[in-house]
Formats: structure tokens, C-alpha cells, sequence
């Protein structure tokens, strides 16, 4: 009786494990399709937007469907509950595509067909999200559905009239302004191209190549390991896009090697986790909520990219020099020559990988092409190295796993675009976004830098859980207006919580990045988490300097701009060393509070604060120096 249950449970699980390869090679076709939509209609233009994003959109949902299934006991490729998703988003992909544009020409009255389907389009999205994301952000969007629904029940400080499910159906599905609406809009145009991009590219080797030459340049030096991962995670953010899948690409060679060199797990966690989460503001191509920042802006792409140079630069700057310091203090060295790999053998071997760079620089710097073009070319680029260089040549197998891979990689932020659609168009709709921002300017009494701290805690509360993409999108909307309306350059207001939506991925509880790393170190993910915001610091730091002086935006006379580089490059120094507590020997109390503050100092611009900041600067760090130097000076003397 045992042996027929146990061969009956062996029989179970091999029927669902066809059954999952089933739907995988479903998923993998359309995937594909995907794919080459995105590239041949980045070449020759979009079609119309609504079509050009529900496409996008219905792929993505029966690809989610497919891939997450509702039960692990499926004895058939598609159970009913899937079934039923699955047909559910194909219908309502048809709906939309044929019958949406007749509501944006002129505003129709709403037939009971529409308001089905856009209840329809709800539930598929909020459950494709939950399958894919978890309960975090479709949970939020679920509150703000509530709240447009409840608007008259609320408290009188954010009620309104209130909308009944004919409104809702429309402002969601039928304008601009919901699911389908400016996030959808990037997803389906500008980010796809670039996830497709990037597949390609990684599937090339250029990863290896990035991290090869990272560690040739800076494996020999005292915490080499370490340096080089911050140098290398930078490269491959470049490209990558995603703090979780750049700790996943990199980390599972450099943390071990910063094991093996001595660093701790947790700390050897914490810098690639902190690396890793940089590498999404890192130009040329940054993350995907850049491009959308072009979009809330309406400046070009090459702006963002050129304004972000210089706090990228800051923040792995102060990585570089805490993890220095850690080397320092526990006397780590580097790795021996021979164990690290020949720079001039690594950049005559990899240097195609170069190639796709300077095209999206010169497309997107120098002619002015579309992001989207710039990606094509750049995707040309790298398909034209795989199939003229012998040592990077891609079989047919290879080109359909780029295409697989890229499709598949969509399917997270076009969920995440979809999903912020319907809590931009429920501020849009309520007007809450307007009112939020009034009760934070209100709350902060007119104080900036108040304001820039409630900023910064509602973005890192925003963004816990969710993609960076996906916090950006809410926070933009919700909280960016209050900081323009204090008078904050406006570039400066959507980096500053872009760049907290950022740090959300490695600051506790919930913390991405840090975790991810965690599991790669071996290590408590709490600790590496904690680990994690002492190395970012500087990356709470920043985003103040930029708002106070957006001279590091490059907005500026140039030689407002040198000097603001000059101090800002000392107060992140300054900060870093003073945060670890070491400069050639452990720092007392005092001297680092002195450091810091000399640090802080230098953030605001002004000719006193710059001042004031050298001169504790000097004295935290210098004087003690100086005065251990005469100390062991007088006991040399006594003893002779």
C-alpha cells in the first residue's frame, strides 16, 4: 500500500513538472514575440499609445499567469482559476486595443461593457502584481482604490466627493492618466528596449569582461577585493538597471572574494548590496525610473544622465573610502598578482563590450536620438560583436535566449508601471496629490529642510518592498510637487526622491538588496542591512547637497560648479571617515563628531559653512594626527 502512494506521489510530481515546463515554453514564445515587438518598433516607430502599451501590457499578464501558477498540485497545464486569468487577459488586451481610443478622441459615455472590463483589468493587474511582486504594492494600490471609492467618509483633511465604478473603470483603462498612462508609456517604449539591451549584453559576457577589469585595476590594493566590487557593481549597474538582480549578477563572485580576503560576511554583503543599489544611478543608461524622470520633467534623457554624473561619482566615492578604511583598520591586503587577471589581456579580449556604450553615448548625447533608438542601435551593436568576433560568437540558440530573456524581463516593471497607473490616476483623480503636498509644506512650517527629512522618510516608507522603478513612480507624484512648491529646483526635487526611493532597497526591515546579498554572504540579513546604510550614508547624505546646491546638477556658472565639487568631494570624504571612526589609527569620540560635522558643513553652499567645515575638519582629523606623531616623537627621545 506504501510503495503504490509513494509511486503514485512520484507520478504527481513528474506530471507537474511537465506541466510546468509546459507553460514555461508557452511563456518563453511569447516572450520572444515580445521582444522583437519592442525592437522592431523601437526601429521604426511606436504605434498608436494606447495599442503600443496594452500589447505590452496583455503580454505581460498571460506571461504572469503562465509562469506563477495559482497552485503547485496543477495536473494539467492550466487549471481552471489560471485558465480563467489567462482568457480573462486576452480579452480584455483585445477590448482595449480595438475600442480605447474612441475615449481619448472624445469623451464617450461609458457603456456597462466598459465598466466590466476595466473592473477586469483591476483584478488582472492587482493579482499579476501580487504573483509576481508580492502583497506590497498592490496592497497599496488596493488603499488608494478605497480611498477614491470612500473620498465622502473620510476625514475632512483628504475627503472628497467620491467616484462610483464607472468613473473609476474610465480614469484607469480609458485615459491617459491610469493604468495605461505616462508609467506604461516609458515601460512600453524606452525600458524595454533597454531590458532587452541589457540581455543581450549580458548574455555576451560583458559582465565577466566589467568585473575582470574592475578586479585587474583594483585587486592589488589593501581591500582590493572590496574596491573592486564597488568598481565593477557601478559597471554592470550601467546596464542591469536593478539593485537586486545587480547583487544576484555580481555578488556571487565578489562576495566570496571578499570573504576569502577577510572582510566579514555581513560587511562583504553590505558593500555589494550598497554597490549594487548605486549601480541604478550610474550613467550612461541608469534605471528605469530615469527615463520616466524624463517624462515628468520633459527634458531630454542626456540631461538626466549628465546631472546625475556627479552625485553617482559622490556616492561611490564614499563607498570607495569606507571600504578603504575597513581595509585599513584590519590591515587587509590585496590579492596577489597572480590570482587576479592581466588588464591588457582583458582589455584586448573584451574591448567590443565597449562598443555599445559609445553608441548609446553618441546616439543619445550627441545626435539627440530617442531612447528608444539608442537602445536598438545599441542592441544591433552587441549582436554585431557576437556575430563578428570569434570569441563572443552567439549560436541561433543563444540570439532566441536574448530575446527569451529580455521578454521576461519586462514582466516586473511593466507590473510595477501598471500597478503605480492606478495609484498616480487615484491621485490624479481625488486631487490628493495637491493636498498631500499643502499638508507637508504646512506640516514642515515653511521650513526646507524639514521638509527635504519628511521627504526622505515618507520615500524610504514608499519604497519599502518594491521595486525602485515602482517607488519612484509614487513618490514623484505624491511627494516631489511639495519640494518645487518650496521653491526647489525641480531637477534637483525628483532626484531627491529618486535617490530615496533608492536607498530604500538596503535600509531595514525591509531591505532588497541587503538581503539579497545576505544570502549570497551567508550572513544575518538584519546585520547586513544595518551594515549596508552605515556604508550608504553618503547616500542619505547627498540628496541634500544637490537640493541646497544644484551647482552639483550642473545648474551653475562654472565656477560655482568646480567649487561645489571641490567641498562636496571633501565632505563625502570626510563623512566617510568620520562615520567608520579610523584615519591612520581608531578616532575618539570627539574628533569624529568634529569630522562629521565638518562634513555636513560643506553640504550647504556658502563661503562660512565652507569654512566652518575645513576648519572641523582639520581639527578632528589632523590635530590628533599630529599630536600622536609628537607623542611617539617624546617617548622615543625618553627611551634613547
Amino acid at each position: 500500500m506504501t510503495k503504490k502512494v509513494v509511486a503514485e506521489s512520484e507520478i504527481e510530481n513528474d506530471n507537474f513538472k511537465e506541466n510546468i515546463y509546459i507553460r514555461q515554453k508557452i511563456a518563453a514564445v511569447i516572450a520572444t514575440i515580445l521582444a522583437v515587438f519592442h525592437l522592431v518598433t523601437a526601429y521604426i516607430g511606436a504605434m498608436g499609445a494606447l495599442q503600443q502599451r496594452v500589447i505590452q501590457l496583455t503580454a505581460v499578464l498571460i506571461m504572469v499567469f503562465l509562469l506563477k501558477p495559482t497552485t503547485k498540485k496543477a495536473r494539467s497545464p492550466l487549471n481552471a482559476i489560471d485558465f480563467i486569468f489567462i482568457a480573462a487577459s486576452a480579452f480584455f488586451g483585445i477590448y482595449i486595443f480595438q475600442t480605447a481610443e474612441r475615449f481619448v478622441v472624445s469623451a464617450i459615455k461609458i457603456e456597462s461593457i466598459d465598466i466590466i472590463v476595466g473592473m477586469v483589468g483591476l483584478i488582472l493587474v492587482l493579482e499579476a502584481t501580487r504573483r509576481i511582486m508580492g502583497w506590497v504594492m498592490p496592497a497599496i494600490a488596493i488603499v488608494f482604490l478605497f480611498y477614491v471609492y470612500f473620498g465622502p467618509y473620510l476625514p475632512s483633511i483628504i475627503s472628497h466627493r467620491g467616484f462610483g465604478f464607472s468613473r473609476i473603470a474610465y480614469q484607469m483603462f480609458f485615459t491617459f492618466e491610469g493604468v495605461l498612462g505616462q508609467p506604461m508609456g516609458v515601460s512600453a517604449t524606452f525600458v524595454a528596449v533597454f531590458i532587452i539591451f541589457a540581455a543581450f549584453l549580458r548574455k555576451s559576457g560583458a559582465g565577466e569582461f566589467f568585473m575582470n577589469v574592475a578586479f585587474a585595476v583594483f585587486g592589488r590594493y589593501r581591500g582590493g577585493p572590496a574596491k573592486a566590487a564597488v568598481v565593477g557593481s557601478s559597471l554592470f549597474g550601467t546596464f542591469s538597471g536593478s539593485a537586486v538582480a545587480n547583487v544576484v549578477g555580481t555578488g556571487t563572485f565578489t562576495i566570496p572574494l571578499m570573504k576569502s580576503a577577510g572582510y566579514s560576511p555581513d560587511f562583504a554583503g553590505a558593500v555589494e548590496a550598497v554597490a549594487s543599489t548605486g549601480g541604478q544611478i550610474m550613467p550612461p543608461v541608469m534605471g528605469a525610473a530615469a527615463f520616466l524622470m524624463t517624462e515628468y520633467l520633459g527634458v531630454p534623457y542626456t540631461k538626466i544622465a549628465l546631472a546625475a554624473i556627479l552625485p553617482a561619482f559622490l556616492y561611490f566615492f564614499a563607498v570607495y573610502i569606507m571600504v578603504d578604511t575597513e581595509a585599513a583598520k584590519h590591515n587587509l591586503c590585496g590579492l596577489p598578482k597572480e590570482k587576479l587577471p592581466d588588464f591588457k589581456a582583458e582589455m584586448k579580449k573584451g574591448w567590443p563590450f565597449l562598443i555599445p556604450l559609445f553608441v548609446l553615448i553618441i546616439l543619445l548625447g550627441l545626435a539627440g536620438r530617442t531612447p528608444s533608438m539608442a537602445g536598438f542601435w545599441g542592441t544591433i551593436a552587441v549582436i554585431a560583436i557576437a556575430i563578428i568576433h570569434p570569441k563572443y560568437r552567439f549560436t541561433l540558440k543563444d540570439f532566441y535566449q536574448c530575446l527569451e530573456s529580455g521578454g521576461r524581463g519586462v514582466v516586473e516593471v511593466a507590473a510595477a508601471c501598471a500597478t503605480a497607473g492606478i495609484i498616480i490616476g487615484s491621485i490624479t483623480l481625488t486631487g490628493l496629490g495637491l493636498k498631500l503636498s499643502m499638508m507637508l509644506v504646512t506640516l514642515a512650517g515653511g521650513n526646507l529642510f524639514l521638509l527635504l527629512i519628511l521627504t526622505a522618510i515618507v520615500c524610504i516608507i514608499l519604497g519599502m518592498g518594491v521595486p525602485t522603478t515602482a517607488a519612484y513612480l509614487v513618490v514623484a507624484t505624491l511627494v516631489a510637487p511639495a519640494l518645487i512648491k518650496m521653491g526647489v529646483y525641480p531637477m534637483a526635487a525628483h532626484m531627491f526622491v529618486f535617490y530615496y526611493a533608492l536607498v530604500s532597497m538596503i535600509t531595514p526591515p525591509v531591505a532588497l538588496a541587503s538581503y539579497a546579498a545576505a544570502g549570497i554572504a551567508q550572513s544575518n540579513p538584519s546585520k547586513t542591512g544595518f551594515t549596508a546604510v552605515r556604508l550608504g550614508i553618503v547616500a542619505l547624505v547627498v540628496p541634500f547637497m544637490f537640493v541646497y546646491g544644484p551647482q552639483l546638477l550642473l545648474k551653475g556658472s562654472a565656477p560655482e560648479v568646480t567649487l561645489s565639487i571641490i567641498t562636496s568631494i571633501i565632505g563625502c570624504y570626510a563623512l566617510a571617515v568620520g562615520v567608520h571612526g579610523y584615519h591612520n589609527g581608531d578616532m575618539k569620540i570627539i574628533p569624529r563628531i568634529l569630522v562629521i560635522v565638518g562634513g555636513l558643513g560643506l553640504i550647504k553652499p556658502g563661503l562660512n559653512t565652507d569654512v566652518l567645515g575645513l576648519a572641523c575638519i582639520f581639527l578632528g582629523m589632523y590635530i590628533p594626527a599630529i599630536l600622536r606623531k609628537g607623542k611617539k616623537k617624546k617617548d622615543a627621545k625618553k627611551q634613547v
